[in-house]
């Protein structure tokens, strides 16, 4: 069914000021019962994580809640779940864990195509570990990745292949379980960087392919936060340094210190919001996610198609980069030698919140040689046609 997408703006208090986003890939807005369960949260009574008291329980309820979403939202067991402050964040600290298990003369596979969230951890572990970098290209006229570069950049010393499952900045979606079968066959991990992606599809880590797989709940209706998912048969081989008293056990050897409750249960409402968007007849939460996110995704493809007709109509003035066919509803522009920051700030004048830079995306913009700044408008569930229209003509005035 389609979205009722007027109920859906009404739990938005920030659509009421009249402004129309399109900086979701940088943070979506959030919902009036996200914001209600951290304040009840927070409100509660609330203590450290105990069994005796009504504050300990909330606190206990807050964590095996939030395990419990993100095991429906991303198909992992719940002990396979963990938190952290962002996803950048949990990156580096796991990338000093499994860098424990390298060698020197050992080899990591990087993407030219990521953020750099997802490169410049590995990268430095790897300095420290005397282990080898090797990348895979993208290819300029099509912006995907170059499986002929994969195939040279993979050996018999490879240990990690690290790869985004989108682009933030061009919304290209690599072939990911083709990458990490090969990688899997010469018995390296996959890292997969999901931010971009877990913004607009139903992820399914094992379908996947990913032997760890991170995402940031505040790209889709959430906190700010981190979520990393892996098996947690696998998570038990991994071991982070530690506070001698904390925890041992999987998840909780990799979350330092007193977690934010409040945080926990606001990722939570995020997760029955998206859930609760066109549940259909199903009867786990799982099953609901399936069918609201493939309304979602109908919805935003809708808007993506009338978006870029709308940009193609510029003509020259426009030169969009975001080219792959199999992508996210988010494009990257340059605007024919026109300074991308005054567009934004002409935008902004309009009411249209739409951002220039270059989105910690250093890899592509130096691989594809791109302009810095450019413009990118990203799509999110709470977008209107009307939100496309004002986009395009505030950019037509400012060409």
């Amino acid at each position: 069914m389609p979205l009722d997408l007027p109920a859906l703006r009404a739990h938005f208090p920030s659509l009421a000021t009249g402004l129309a986003f399109f900086d979701g890939p940088g943070g979506t807005q959030t919902p009036r019962p996200v914001a209600d369960a951290i304040a009840a949260t927070l409100t509660g009574p609330l203590s450290n994580r105990g069994t005796v008291s009504p504050s300990e329980l909330n606190a206990e309820r807050a964590v095996a809640d939030f395990r419990a979403a993100y095991a429906d939202l991303l198909n992992v067991p719940v002990n396979g779940v963990v938190h952290g402050r962002s996803a950048t964040q949990l990156t580096y600290d796991f990338s000093r864990h499994l860098a424990k298990q390298w060698r020197p003369g050992d080899e990591i596979v990087l993407s030219r195509l990521d953020h750099d969230a997802n490169v410049r951890p590995w990268v430095q572990a790897a300095e420290r570990a005397d282990v080898t970098v090797r990348w895979i290209e993208i290819d300029p006229e099509t912006t995907e990745l170059d499986l002929d570069s994969y195939e040279r950049a993979l050996t018999s010393r490879t240990r990690l292949v690290a790869v985004t499952a989108a682009s933030n900045v061009l919304g290209t979606k690599p072939p990911l379980r083709r990458i990490a079968d090969r990688a899997h066959e010469i018995g390296a991990l996959v890292y997969v960087d999901g931010v971009h992606y877990a913004a607009h599809h139903l992820v399914d880590v094992p379908a996947l392919g990913a032997d760890l797989f991170v995402c940031s709940p505040y790209k889709f209706l959430g906190p700010h936060c981190g979520v990393l998912a892996a098996a947690p048969e696998f998570l038990e081989t991994v071991r982070p340094d530690k506070l001698l008293p904390s925890s041992d056990a999987v998840p909780e050897r990799f979350e330092f210190g007193t977690l934010p409750y409040e945080i926990l249960a606001g990722a939570t409402a995020a997760v029955d919001f998206l859930a609760a968007l066109d549940p259909g007849a199903g009867a786990s939460r799982r099953e609901r996610l399936i069918s609201s996110l493939a309304s979602v995704h109908a919805h935003e493809g809708e808007l993506r198609a009338r978006l870029q007709e709308g940009l193609e109509a510029l003509g020259d003035a426009i030169t969009l980069h975001s080219k792959a066919p199999d992508r996210t509803p988010t494009l990257l522009m340059s605007l024919g030698g026109r300074d991308a920051r005054a567009a934004q700030e002409h935008l902004a004048a309009r009411g249209v919140v739409a951002p220039a830079g270059s989105f910690y995306a250093y890899e592509p913009f130096t691989a594809l040689k791109l302009d810095d700044p450019a413009l990118r408008a990203g799509l999110a569930p709470y977008n209107s046609a009307d939100d496309v229209d004002r986009f395009l003509d505030g950019l037509a005035s400012f060409l």
